[in-house]
């Protein structure tokens, strides 16, 4: 089985990369990390893409103001050289545009924590708390032009307990989103190849 080049992008330390970045050790894993790249050059998870040999690029998308598609075009050709075939999103804190989305749609994924279709955007944990939830999670889904709208690849869940603030809550999810992230990964490039074939 071939595996398909993988692009993860970031804005920060990068958990969720380094959970995929693990997954992919394995020769078997669907997915071959080829470049991590970061809109931030002071991300943590660079040094730590680059620590266990991965290629690292970054594209700040400050000095591009507010055009959005000009820094994304910059940050493609970056992509395109490492010959990107399906991308992760693992914290990539941007919104981004019709352009880049319709390019790369179908080989794009994002983890979101929050049970989508409940809480897109931010503050996910607080909201759950705040509507009196029983149960919180992540979910990984394929990259559509609305934000966190993309069709669903995996869900995982948590129960909220008593006494969880959102700080509380986002740290008992993340080792949910470390096992569920590379699974869901696999699945897409699983249905990515299907396609292809």
């Amino acid at each position: 089985m071939k595996r398909l080049k993988l692009a993860i992008l970031i804005s920060g330390r990068g958990s969720n990369m380094e959970a995929l970045l693990r997954a992919a050790e394995d020769p078997a894993y669907p997915a071959q990390p080829v470049l991590v790249a970061s809109n931030r050059p002071d991300a943590k998870g660079l040094e730590t893409a680059a620590s266990a040999g991965i290629a690292t690029a970054s594209v700040d998308h400050k000095i591009y103001g507010k055009d959005r598609e000009a820094f994304e075009r910059a940050l493609d050709t970056e992509l395109e050289k490492a010959g990107t075939e399906i991308i992760a999103l693992a914290g990539f804190m941007r919104v981004l545009t019709p352009w880049f989305v319709g390019k790369w749609q179908g080989r794009m994924v994002n983890i979101h924590p929050s049970l989508l279709p409940k809480y897109k955007g931010l503050h996910t944990h607080q909201r759950a708390l705040d509507a009196g939830d029983t149960e919180a999670g992540a979910t990984v889904h394929w990259v559509s032009p609305g934000v966190d709208d993309g069709e669903i690849i995996q869900q995982a869940r948590l129960p909220i307990l008593p006494g969880d603030t959102a700080d509380s809550l986002a740290a008992r999810l993340l080792p949910v989103e470390h096992k569920l992230y590379p699974e869901a990964l696999a699945k897409a490039c699983a249905t990515l190849q299907a396609s292809n074939s």
